[in-house]
């Protein structure tokens, strides 16, 4: 049963006084999760680890009052790990503190694009790439957070020939046996328990104890177990949080072209692709139905990543692990995100030195523990249910990106994403371009709906209300891929929601690109039966 929209809670100084109670206990226990992680995730980047949680605190303090999405957290976030670590050591040639200061340049930059996308309105950016090839660039940065941080959970930063810290994926899982073989007893100790804890603590049916986020588990267990045993990998904060306010953000990185301009790229491009996939997730478990603008939370957090590079930050997105705890604690606005922000802000005024008593170990199986939900074997299976030719191009994209970077990564994703649909059915003509015809509330499309020309279709829905009955009309299509199934399916909710309904037809007259029964698999005509796309254009503004 749909929530009535005259309880959707109110927002603005209004909704605080409202929600006040809700807000501050969700705040405070996403402050819990993001604590320790946020810290964990700067280790990880080689930022100083203070910085993790100055990203965190300014998307909860000052983003979340101009965000365009109620429920979602900003901060630092384990899928842009590898590219900021990528970013330092590149930039800086080894030279950490240097690289730190040019990739804060990048991430200055990148938010001023970011803030260029919503201002263009390029938040309908996220329906461009198809699905599978983002489940396999998240399913590869889990990969290259694992092949990482299992070197430093037994207590070893390992390092090539030059003694650099690695950050080349392969070069680090051809490192492991080397790792095992000189291993940190009690750093194994402390990471192989905490590890037990970030896997099993989900687990426990216990509803209160639930509550409890495994990361404030694992520090409680960690934190004595360490200083029980003398443990001397702990994260240190170099500087005061006053003392962080004098970074200088150095853009002569500028210099390095080529190698600059990638790294900006890779923060707007990925960033943006991630912080809107989490808008749109937890879109879909807002109890009131909202829908949030995209390009304003675009400029949001492009803002949010300005700020943070000017004071040394890490580059922030809306974080889709805190941002569902926030909604799952009964959060109701953008005042739970201000309340996990305020809590950030106190324990940066008021640390005590609690940092020195955290053990890198413990922090290392947290990640590891959110790069093996993002690269599960449950994703493995699910795209071999959708399909093999998903399958493929998820593989293809884990594979190129571990070989080479993101960018390349999901690009050779599209490419055989393409080349299926091409092999499939799906005339060339149509890949880039939709043939539509809307009539009233019926839209009609001819050749091919594929996410390559999903945002063309998506205009022409998007231009009939949500209270009233549309038709979507795919009987001169000879084939409907993967993302463009999934869209329709979540369109299709999104009227019923508002009172309306979405009707589609001419699916049945397709089967499976492959053998596969799944409810959101690729749909291709028959080769004697295709449909000529010159034939259906002609037909396709006939009544």
């Amino acid at each position: 049963m749909n929530t009535s929209k005259k309880l959707i809670p109110q927002d603005g100084i209004a909704g605080l006084k409202e929600n006040f109670s809700q807000d501050a206990l969700s705040g405070f226990l996403v402050f819990l999760l993001a604590l320790p992680l946020s810290l964990g995730i700067a280790k990880a980047s080689d930022f100083p680890a203070i910085m993790g949680l100055v990203t965190a605190m300014i998307g909860g303090v000052f983003v979340s009052m101009i965000a365009g999405s109620p429920l979602t957290i900003k901060g630092p976030a384990a899928g842009l790990i590898v590219i900021v670590a990528g970013a330092v050591a590149e930039l800086g040639h080894g030279d950490v503190s240097l690289g730190w200061k040019l990739a804060l340049g990048a991430v200055v930059v990148a938010g001023v694009i970011q803030i260029l996308f919503g201002l263009i309105k390029m938040g309908s950016l996220v329906n461009f790439f198809p699905l599978s090839a983002v489940h396999g660039m998240l399913a590869a940065i889990g990969l290259i957070i694992i092949s990482k941080q299992l070197h430093i959970l037994l207590g070893i930063n390992p390092v090539n020939e030059a003694g650099k810290p690695l950050v080349e994926p392969f070069e680090l899982i051809e490192k492991l046996p080397d790792t095992f073989g000189h291993l940190d007893k009690n750093a194994t100790i402390v990471g192989l328990i905490s590890l037990l804890i970030v896997f099993l603590w989900p687990r426990i049916k216990q509803p209160l104890l639930k509550k409890i986020p495994a990361p404030v588990i694992v520090l409680l267990v960690a934190i004595p177990l360490a200083k029980y045993l003398s443990l001397k990998q702990l994260v240190h904060f170099d500087k005061s949080f006053i003392e962080t306010l004098n970074v200088n953000v150095d853009f002569s990185g500028f210099s390095q072209t080529g190698t600059f301009i990638k790294y900006v790229i890779m923060f707007a491009l990925v960033g943006s692709l991630e912080a809107l996939l989490t808008v749109k997730a937890i879109d879909m478990l807002d109890p009131w139905h909202r829908k949030s603008n995209a390009n304003k939370d675009l400029m949001a957090v492009g803002t949010g990543n300005i700020l943070a590079g000017v004071l040394g930050g890490l580059p922030m997105i809306s974080e889709v692990a805190r941002s569902s705890s926030n909604v799952a604690n009964g959060a109701r606005t953008r005042w739970a995100n201000f309340f996990h922000g305020v809590f950030i802000l106190g324990f940066l005024f008021l640390n005590l030195q609690f940092s020195d008593l955290i053990p890198t170990p413990a922090l290392a199986a947290m990640l590891i523990g959110v790069g093996y939900r993002l690269a599960s074997p449950k994703e493995f299976g699910l795209m071999a249910k959708i399909g093999k030719e998903q399958l493929m191009v998820f593989c293809v994209t884990i594979f190129v990106t571990l070989a080479t970077d993101l960018l390349v990564g999901i690009a050779a994703g599209i490419v055989t994403e393409l080349i299926s649909q091409y092999f499939f059915g799906a005339p060339l003509e149509s890949m880039f371009k939709a043939h539509t015809s809307l009539r009233g509330n019926n839209l009609k499309v001819a050749g091919s709906a594929v996410f390559s020309n999903w945002l063309g279709i998506k205009r022409k829905l998007d231009s009939i209300p949500n209270t009233e009955k549309a038709v979507i009309d795919l009987s001169a299509c000879n084939f409907v891929d993967h993302t463009v199934i999934d869209n329709l399916h979540h369109l299709k909710r999104d009227f019923e929601n508002e009172g309306g309904n979405l009707t589609i037809i001419g699916l049945e007259e397709l089967r499976p690109a492959t053998n596969s029964n799944h409810e959101h698999a690729a749909l291709k005509r028959s080769r004697e039966k295709r449909v000529s796309l010159k034939h259906a254009k002609e037909n396709l503004h006939q009544s």
